[in-house]
């Protein structure tokens, strides 16, 4: 080994241990937050997505490396700011609606485009409903392997207003 890479890497070392360690202790104390709705007070009374106010949370980020994948992390997302609307246990064999919708999602976590796939004609108010409950989730997980996302997901709708998403879906009777 000759001298010069021998003190390059003498150097080198403690910048690298540095990082090293800032980065597990923003994992760290990533891992104790606890999760906390990020939308407003008004979000169950029926305001639009346009008098919703931003989040106030750090949007979380995904490491997804495909749209696949992805589609875990912002079904999960859409549970935990709905859960009281998530239909438990297997769904009954007739549906009042099913919708396949395809969202852009920027490197933000920003919804930049909503389009329907399958969308349940005979259900406009579920059409409607499904696109502010889309909106309001936003901020989405962030992106961060693949800088912005365009993914596709089934919504199973209930005749209780409530649903499952294909994604997360506990199948049917």
């Amino acid at each position: 080994m000759d001298p010069t890479s021998s003190q390059r890497s003498k150097t080198r070392g403690p910048w690298l241990l540095a990082g090293l360690m800032a980065a597990v202790a923003a994992l760290v104390a990533a891992c104790k937050s606890s999760p906390v709705s990020t939308l407003p007070e008004g979000r169950a009374t029926g305001d639009s997505p346009s008098t919703l106010g931003p989040a106030t949370l750090a949007t979380p980020p995904s490491e997804a490396r495909t749209p696949r994948d992805y589609r875990k992390d912002a079904a999960g997302h859409l549970y935990g700011l709905n859960a009281e609307r998530i239909f438990k246990g297997k769904l009954p064999p007739q549906l009042y609606a099913i919708g396949v919708l395809e969202l852009d999602i920027d490197r933000k976590g920003r919804v930049t485009r909503v389009h329907w796939l399958r969308a349940p004609r005979h259900a406009p108010e579920v059409v409607a409903e499904i696109e502010r409950t889309v909106r309001a989730a936003a901020p989405y997980p962030l992106p961060l392997r693949m800088g912005k996302v365009t993914y596709t997901d089934t919504w199973l709708w209930d005749k209780s207003g409530r649903f499952q998403l294909d994604t997360l879906t506990e199948g049917q009777l």
